[in-house]
């Protein structure tokens, strides 16, 4: 492991990108709970930096060192700019290039890139070109099942100057269906000398460590894991160092992070936007609890501050 990532790479547990998710707030969230796990923003295009569009996503608090800023796009020129620009608050640029979702894949970004490991290597150059901090990619198994490239891949990415790698244990053409291939991990980590990271499906303590007793990985980035939930990052590092298993957050605590969170997106974005923002995290918070269903409905509707917090406080007074 070269010395400036293993510098940076305090924990075996960091937190994975997730576009519209792992912002400023969720961040701050998780950092609180896990003190030196590498952070990663969610996906910054390229091109919308190119446009001098300067908004919260960039926003930096200092408590979130060791931070990834994560990029997409598939123009050289660009992604050197973006990295020249993100430099100033990154500890490491990270190149996206597993994101499954259409108009990204459509764009020629994302796991696309998978399907032109030329480009792909162009990318990493260009990156290289325009930051002085290590740079790193995130990909997948392959573009489909037919065409599981991610060893070849991997190893193009680490010859053009990637330093450090997060794979995802599915292909594009499964998006999230079926599960992560941990087994699979472990021939990329054979083969390659720069970190890696495993990432997809863990959701738990239990499959953080069935994770990396099968792939081998140097690490894990936890995604969706982390969602209802932002201390899993901080008690999955816990009982690795110490082996010491601390308890998921109670309900009630569950509903205090929730209108922690809410109320800082609210900050972030002012009320209006906030409270619409915040509506795709109810589910994960309230998961589990009687009429979940009914009361995410009622939610996911209501633009009111203040009623939001009668709704909170009615979901305490069920009897568990």
């Amino acid at each position: 492991m070269q010395n400036r990532v293993k510098n940076l790479i305090q924990s075996k547990v960091s937190l994975a990108p997730m576009a519209g998710i792992t912002d400023y707030v969720l961040r701050s969230l998780v950092r609180k709970y896990a003190h030196d796990a590498l952070l990663t923003t969610e996906m910054i295009s390229s091109e919308f930096l190119a446009q001098n569009v300067r908004t919260e996503i960039t926003k930096l608090d200092e408590t979130h060192h060791p931070i990834v800023y994560q990029i997409n796009g598939h123009k050289p020129h660009l992604m050197r700019g973006a990295s020249q620009y993100l430099t100033q608050f990154a500890d490491m640029i990270d190149i996206n290039m597993g994101c499954p979702v259409n108009k990204v894949v459509k764009g020629q970004d994302g796991a696309a890139l998978m399907k032109n490991p030329t480009l792909a290597a162009d990318l990493v150059k260009a990156v290289k070109e325009g930051t002085d901090k290590p740079v790193s990619v995130k990909f997948r198994l392959g573009y489909t099942a037919d065409d599981m490239n991610y060893v070849e891949f991997g190893q193009q990415m680490q010859e053009a100057g990637a330093e450090f790698i997060t794979i995802h244990g599915r292909t594009r053409s499964q998006f999230y269906a079926g599960k992560a291939d941990w087994n699979k991990i472990r021939l990329l980590k054979e083969n390659v000398d720069v970190p890696v990271f495993a990432n997809g499906d863990i959701v738990s303590i239990e499959s953080a460590v069935e994770c990396l007793e099968k792939s081998k990985a140097d690490g894990i980035a936890i995604g969706r894991g982390i969602l209802g939930d932002p201390t899993l990052i901080g008690r999955v590092a816990h009982y690795l160092k110490t082996g010491e298993n601390l308890p998921p957050p109670t309900l009630e605590e569950k509903l205090a992070m929730m209108k922690t969170h809410l109320d800082e997106e609210i900050k972030l974005r002012g009320e209006s936007v906030g409270i619409k923002f915040f509506r795709k995290f109810y589910p994960y918070y309230i998961a589990g609890i009687k009429n979940a269903s009914k009361i995410r409905g009622v939610l996911v509707l209501e633009d009111n501050y203040e009623k939001i917090l009668e709704v909170i406080d009615y979901i305490k007074a069920i009897p568990v």
